[in-house]
């Protein structure tokens, strides 16, 4: 049978997740192979389009060049890309392959073209909105969501060790013994029902921020909810105050790392370890 397949000529992880493959288009192949176009010549594919990059930018590392694909146009970008898994990915679609059990020589169907780049639009599909998985905009949503979690996880982690004087990874424990509780309050729900309205609330709210289809309201919202003071109505403080946050973000997430390698190596909280200094 048949088949159409495309193929990835510039993808700098592919080679440690795989070759991406998309979904074909349902009529270019069909076309060519019942009129007998684009067969036999191959055409070079166009070259990838050039961004300028501004050398002169602030970089994550002394003297790093950063890459191509990362210009300093998104906030707080420093060319941070190591293993290059943001690099676009340029798919080549092919010919169909001549499989044709009445003709002596079947050959194989050639390059008539290139197919897209990286597409940045987002999908209204609730749990897969981007189809590039490893696009940039894809790459910056999670950064920035999992920094605010981070951020409030570093809070939280230091908040109950300091008012209750028990570990953030020992703070289940004292949830199963005495029942549903925060900061030594008791809490009218047993830890069943807290579950639940966790799953269900943020279930929720995620449901409803992956309907959002514009990438800017989908990373920063604002309006009466998220942004009650009005902080960001200026331009240049909104820009301000999204390079302030994903530097927070990042430095929260690293954080939180570490105080989950204490907890897994000598067991103790990020006040606990730090008090140790002084004995």
């Amino acid at each position: 049978m048949a088949t159409t397949f495309f193929t990835t000529s510039s993808a700098a992880a592919s080679h440690f997740f795989g070759t991406r493959i998309i979904n074909p288009s349902k009529n270019s192949g069909r076309i060519q192979a019942r009129f007998g176009f684009g067969g036999s010549k191959k055409k070079s594919p166009p070259p990838a389009p050039k961004k300028t990059v501004n050398l002169d930018r602030p970089v994550w590392f002394p003297g790093a060049e950063p890459p191509d694909w990362l210009d300093g146009t998104m906030i707080g970008d420093r060319g941070f890309d190591p293993f290059g898994f943001g690099k676009p990915a340029e798919y080549l679609q092919f010919d169909f392959d001549s499989l044709d059990q009445n003709l002596a020589k079947n050959v194989a169907g050639d390059v008539i073209g290139v197919s897209r780049f990286e597409n940045p639009e987002v999908n209204p599909t609730p749990f897969q909105p981007y189809s590039e998985v490893f696009g940039l905009q894809r790459f910056r949503e999670c950064e920035l969501i999992h920094g605010r979690w981070a951020m409030l996880g570093v809070l939280g982690a230091l908040a109950v060790e300091a008012l209750t004087g028990v570990a953030w990874q020992d703070a289940g424990k004292v949830e199963l013994v005495e029942g549903a509780s925060y900061l030594g309050f008791s809490l009218p729900f047993s830890l069943t029902t807290l579950i639940w309205i966790e799953v269900i609330v943020i279930g929720y709210i995620e449901f409803q921020r992956n309907a959002e289809l514009d990438v800017e309201k989908r990373l920063y919202p604002g309006g009466k909810f998220f942004d009650p003071l009005g902080l960001a109505k200026d331009p240049d403080e909104k820009e301000r105050l999204q390079l302030a946050e994903i530097k927070h973000a990042r430095l929260a997430m690293v954080a939180f790392l570490i105080f989950g390698i204490q907890a897994a190596v000598i067991g103790k909280g990020p006040i606990s370890f730090v008090a140790t200094f002084n004995k």
